[in-house]
């Protein structure tokens, strides 16, 4: 598909969504708050984002997503050759951000359904879905490109049933092995090849493993390799517990000593460990922060305006996913009051906020019938990615493979 003829054509963005009959084909869409692309019109459209979390069409190639970002985002990745993957369970959505060779923001978007926890370098990303945990590689080799202009090229090669565990973040052990948290289960997991999942963690407080989201395991912060932070909305161990603790009972726990680490927190996410301190997202408040261990106390960072849910970190600044509040799960949180004080919106987007001075460096924003961001995992050294989806005939087409078999000499 071409962009020549688009009338919403934009040089400042590009996007690749997934669609039956949509390749590779790139299609220009808005920049900055101000524009935004057409909306499909359909009967089962969802309605905009108000009290409730608005019900998405069956058919999720239906969707209405609008993207703006920052007009110096482009640079800024391309500069420090950087992408960012991005999810929305919300609407089944990964996308990959990166800058084209045009200096454009480059999405590349493809369907997963209950796209949640994704954790990702330049050769491989983790993927959870609703059932499945996905493995995708990057089948180009430094220097190459595919279709003229992507550098990554990531493939889905291994989709592991795993049955529907609520499976929030991911984590990449130094021997390879991902591990993650199964929040329906409250306790942290990895694959096994017969069963469902192989719980190698649970805090001391849960009794027993049992398909209950007792306190609402959420969080996975990796330190050399190894799971070692977690965070849990509350210590309940009785069904569906957490969603009376949602104010104050969020904690942070340390998974090598089972100590807590830090309580009377508001819906924590995502924490991540980072040149010696731990960040993470105190979602119920809208602040990014970090942990004083002596005090085992959250320390503010910088207030992002939204339910932060998905935290990378590096170098110096740090992406933060944000969600619009649903009313029937958030409400009666600090983050209301914080907004109204500052006459501000909720957003539904990322935010890249400075890790030295709080400061919003660069953002991303997604409207229409999208309201929320799971998780984002920063990609070192990605520039201009793609994926292969399940809805093109690319996954079947692109074969690529190695030998052990010697090349013979021609015959002459």
């Amino acid at each position: 598909m071409s962009n020549e003829n688009n009338p919403q054509n934009d040089p400042k963005i590009q996007s690749n969504q997934d669609t039956p009959e949509l390749e590779t084909g790139l299609d220009a869409i808005a920049s900055e708050a101000s524009a935004s692309a057409p909306a499909p019109t359909s009967e089962a459209a969802a309605p905009p984002a108000q009290a409730q979390q608005p019900q998405p069409p069956r058919d999720l190639t239906k969707l209405r997503v609008e993207k703006s970002c920052s007009r110096s985002l482009a640079g800024w990745l391309g500069q420090n050759r950087l992408s960012l993957a991005i999810t929305s369970y919300q609407t089944g959505r990964i996308y990959l951000v990166g800058s084209d060779q045009q200096g454009r923001v480059s999405f590349f978007e493809r369907i997963f359904e209950r796209a949640m926890g994704v954790v990702g370098n330049a050769q491989r990303i983790y993927l959870g879905g609703l059932y499945q945990l996905w493995r995708f590689e990057n089948i180009l080799r430094p220097n190459e490109v595919i279709h003229g202009q992507f550098d990554k090229c990531y493939v889905p090669r291994n989709a592991q049933t795993i049955g529907d565990l609520d499976i929030h973040e991911l984590g990449i052990r130094k021997d390879g092995r991902v591990v993650f948290v199964n929040t329906k289960y409250s306790c942290l997991a990895e694959l096994s090849p017969t069963h469902s999942f192989k719980a190698i963690w649970k805090p001391k407080f849960i009794s027993k493993l049992a398909p209950e989201d007792r306190c609402h395991l959420n969080g996975l912060a990796m330190v050399d390799g190894e799971p070692k932070y977690v965070t849990a909305v509350c210590k309940s161990d009785s069904v569906d517990g957490w969603r009376e603790r949602r104010r104050d009972g969020g904690v942070v726990i340390d998974v090598q000593t089972d100590e807590i680490v830090c309580e009377g927190l508001s819906m924590p996410h995502s924490p991540r460990w980072h040149n010696g301190r731990l960040w993470l997202l105190n979602a119920g408040t809208g602040q990014l922060g970090w942990v004083d261990f002596e005090k085992k106390a959250f320390v503010p960072h910088a207030f992002v305006p939204g339910f932060a849910r998905g935290l990378s970190i590096i170098g110096n600044v740090a992406a933060v996913g944000l969600s619009k509040p649903r009313n029937q799960r958030f409400e009666g949180l600090q983050l209301d009051e914080e907004l109204k004080k500052r006459d501000a919106e909720p957003w539904c987007g990322v935010q890249i906020v400075s890790l030295a001075n709080g400061d919003v460096t660069n953002w991303i924003r997604f409207d229409g019938d999208i309201t929320e961001i799971f998780d984002i995992s920063f990609l070192p050294n990605v520039k201009h990615p793609m994926m292969i989806g399940l809805r093109t005939n690319e996954i079947r087409d692109l074969i690529t493979f190695e030998s052990e078999i010697p090349v013979e000499a021609a015959v002459a």
